[in-house]
């Protein structure tokens, strides 16, 4: 029998079972339904610590490629963030493809949510990119196996405040690394993006004195900085140029890339966005050798998943916040093993989660 083929991305055709020979993911399933529209990709990369937890992303892929590579590498992403912050939980992720403010419905997000259930608990599924708590509220009607919903639900809410925290966290350790203390005030920040992790990030870092730098694709949110926080507007491509300490990307992945480092002009790359190194091998060790300091994204922003594992586990906020700001000596841990073993900071971070899976994959095996 022959492998079927995925359409060509980048002229390049995609077989699917040799991508997941060489990402080690567990299982792919693919979810469609004509009543509903639905048409989904459920990636789970690795359960060794517990089940694969990872939000559901709604997005305008150009491709089903696409599609498909963004939940292979966010998946994996979730297992390595899962690890280094210490939770019992696996990597897991979910793309549907559409436009959430055109094709999102009450009947698809149900629909969703029986695929979910389907797997039994394996993945549990959260909120992301395009779909909301109450999008969450919809799945919860078809499974148990889903967080981030509503406080009024007994979850944990909008968990972007948390993120934000964590990358500020984040954010202090590098400036401590960096500059010997972790005070921002004086420091000048661009932040990429104005989302809700975003601009929240922008109010704690605002409120230590910081300088602040900002781009994004909506005005609106742009105005709103200026007037609170007394930023400064940056045009999309020219965030890269700034003469600044900290640059922040907190927007969509891949913005450290053989067009944008030689750019670069910060002593810190510390924000929240995922997958923010286009080639985490070429990009990391250039960011290493042009003495950049770069807080991993899947440890930096872990504060989300943070959350909505306190809600999986019995939500209390106070302890969901506790364990973020963790992250802070996880990133000067992760600064200390670059610089003990010579290797980039996202190589650092990886071997950093890969061990902890390891260690207990070798307990389990004792059973």
């Amino acid at each position: 029998m022959s492998v079927t083929k995925i359409a060509p991305t980048n002229e390049t055709e995609l077989d699917l079972f040799e991508t997941l020979r060489n990402t080690d993911h567990e299982q792919v399933m693919f979810c469609q339904d004509k009543a509903t529209g639905l048409k989904a990709i459920i990636a789970i990369h690795n359960t060794v610590l517990g089940p694969g937890l990872g939000g559901t992303r709604m997005w305008s892929y150009a491709t089903e490629a696409d599609a498909v590579q963004d939940a292979l590498r966010l998946s994996r992403g979730m297992t390595y963030k899962a690890s280094v912050a210490g939770l019992n939980l696996g990597g897991a992720k979910a793309v549907i493809i559409g436009d959430a403010k055109k094709h999102k419905s009450e009947a698809l997000m149900r629909k969703f949510g029986r695929f979910v259930n389907n797997l039994s608990g394996k993945y549990i599924t959260a909120e992301d990119v395009g779909t909301t708590t109450r999008d969450m509220e919809y799945v919860a009607m078809e499974t148990k196996h889903v967080v981030g919903l509503p406080e009024i639900m007994g979850g944990g809410g909008d968990p972007s405040p948390v993120t934000a925290y964590g990358t500020y966290m984040g954010m202090k350790a590098s400036a401590k690394k960096a500059y010997g203390s972790d005070s921002l005030k004086g420091k000048t920040v661009a932040v990429q993006g104005l989302g809700k992790v975003g601009m929240n990030l922008c109010e704690y870092v605002h409120k230590e004195g910081a300088k602040l730098y900002v781009s994004n694709i909506n005005q609106k949110a742009l105005d709103y900085a200026a007037a609170k926080f007394d930023a400064t507007i940056v045009p999309l491509d020219d965030i890269y140029d700034l003469d600044v300490d900290i640059f922040a990307p907190c927007a969509m992945g891949a913005v450290i890339n053989d067009d944008t480092i030689d750019r670069l002009k910060c002593d810190i790359i510390a924000g929240a966005s995922n997958n923010q190194l286009k080639d985490e091998g070429i990009h990391g060790d250039a960011l290493k050798e042009k003495g950049i300091y770069y807080a991993p994204d899947f440890v930096i922003n872990a504060g989300g998943l943070i959350n909505v594992y306190s809600e999986h586990t019995g939500y209390v906020r106070e302890m969901a916040m506790s364990r973020t700001e963790k992250i802070y000596d996880t990133i000067l841990d992760i600064f200390d093993i670059s610089d003990n073993e010579g290797i980039n900071m996202q190589r650092a971070a990886t071997n950093l989660a890969e061990r902890r899976i390891e260690k207990i994959l070798k307990v389990q095996s004792t059973y």
